[in-house]
């Protein structure tokens, strides 16, 4: 029997960098969104964002390396090396066919793209660097580059459910024994074109995002990064390392309903859900916390609601489920990693993070949504929900460590 236990954790925020600080602020609901600097916004509906401020480049890179990574590989990188040095693993002594690296990935270098693309415009030299991490899949080719890992390598695109979907899959490879150590997670840039989408399909709240709130108005974009080091419970024991979590189990559907939009019975995330829960053997009565996608729009909080209620039926009222997207934003293709992180507070801390920004009470959204932190010591198995474009739904479960 093969247990996939996380053992190393990275987190790069707007509301803190380092894992430590990011529980410390989610725990006392400190909000990351405001004026995005990043790019010019005022042409937009919305202008607000969960940027990492603070973040110098040159406080953490080689400046030959801080001037050609895409910000989206920086932030990576920041956590990567975090979830390293907690795990205590010693990279060198691996065989590296063995280790396996697996990330969510939405927008990679865009940022960057847009400026090669500025430089066109403009008559400025195009400096070909700022298209070397432009896809999607530059992050988990740098890390293997970093690391040296040789075994399985996947980047995971699914837009808002995608690193969600990495970390499961993360789990799954390790408990067949395909790989003894996985890298996991996903990270994410703020870009211009992604937030002049999310304006034109007017799905930005102009002010900071309300998820489940009546008077909600759609999602804070946001940024960061949030990486995982999973190995087998027996291989973190032999270490002497304690784990923060075991990945239970997960489960993928698709709405098959719409574009940009979800089924609005929830049927597709209550799917999921199921599968989640199957795979995991965990019952319905053993999920003490939900951490949902909650963006913030009508749409999917009415959706992500039935769901909630179609999967758990009569104790979906009873159990708390909060929205951490009110306080780091909508990470997108990091989105799901970075809530992962969230879902163990309860596990390390006793305390459910709340959905901030919640105040008037929608009567169609009408579960019990954690206006403030709550301390709970009896809470052993978390599920952490992510609902994509396109009907990508995922659902993780995790444990509290046996």
């Amino acid at each position: 029997m093969r247990t996939p236990v996380i053992t190393g954790i990275g987190v790069v925020s707007s509301i803190a960098i380092g894992r430590e600080f990011y529980w410390d602020a989610l725990s006392i609901g400190k909000c990351g969104i405001g004026e995005i600097t990043l790019f010019d916004t005022s042409g937009f509906r919305g202008k607000l964002g969960a940027q990492v401020r603070g973040f110098d480049p040159d406080d953490y890179f080689e400046r030959k390396d801080s001037r050609r990574l895409s910000r989206c590989n920086m932030l990576g990188v920041v956590a990567l090396r975090e979830a390293i040095q907690d795990s205590g693993i010693d990279l060198e002594a691996l065989d590296k066919t063995r280790l396996a690296v697996v990330i969510g990935s939405g927008s990679g270098g865009l940022l960057q793209g847009e400026e090669f693309r500025r430089r066109i415009f403009q008559g400025r030299k195009r400096k070909p660097t700022l298209l070397t991490y432009f896809t999607a899949s530059s992050f988990t080719d740098y890390i293997g580059l970093l690391t040296g890992a040789c075994g399985f390598r996947s980047t995971i695109s699914t837009a808002c459910s995608s690193s969600s979907t990495a970390i499961g899959i993360a789990g799954e490879i390790v408990k067949k024994g395909i790989a003894d150590v996985v890298i996991t997670g996903g990270s994410e840039s703020l870009a211009e074109t992604t937030f002049a989408g999310f304006n034109s399909l007017r799905a930005v709240d102009e002010k900071a995002c309300r998820p489940f709130d009546r008077d909600r108005k759609g999602i804070s974009l946001g940024e960061g990064a949030a990486i995982y080091v999973v190995e087998t419970a027996e291989h973190a024991a032999k270490r002497g390392k304690k784990s923060y979590a075991e990945i239970a189990g997960y489960g993928l559907s698709c709405d098959a309903y719409h574009v940009t939009a979800p089924s609005p019975d929830g049927t597709g995330i209550a799917h999921a859900i199921h599968l989640a829960m199957r795979s995991s053997g965990i019952e319905a009565s053993e999920v003490g916390y939900i951490n949902a996608h909650g963006t913030g729009t009508p749409a999917n909080d009415l959706a992500e609601t039935n769901a909630i209620k179609l999967a758990f039926r009569e104790r979906a009222v009873q159990i708390p489920v909060s929205s951490t997207k009110s306080m780091i934003g909508h990470c997108l293709g990091a989105a799901g990693a970075k809530e992962a992180a969230a879902a163990i507070l309860p596990f390390v801390r006793s305390i459910i993070p709340p959905t901030v920004h919640y105040r008037n009470p929608d009567p169609d959204c009408d579960l019990d949504y954690v206006p403030e932190p709550r301390r709970k010591n009896d809470i052993s198995v978390v599920l952490s929900t992510s609902v994509a474009f396109g009907g990508n739904n995922t659902a993780l479960i995790l444990k509290r460590p046996a």
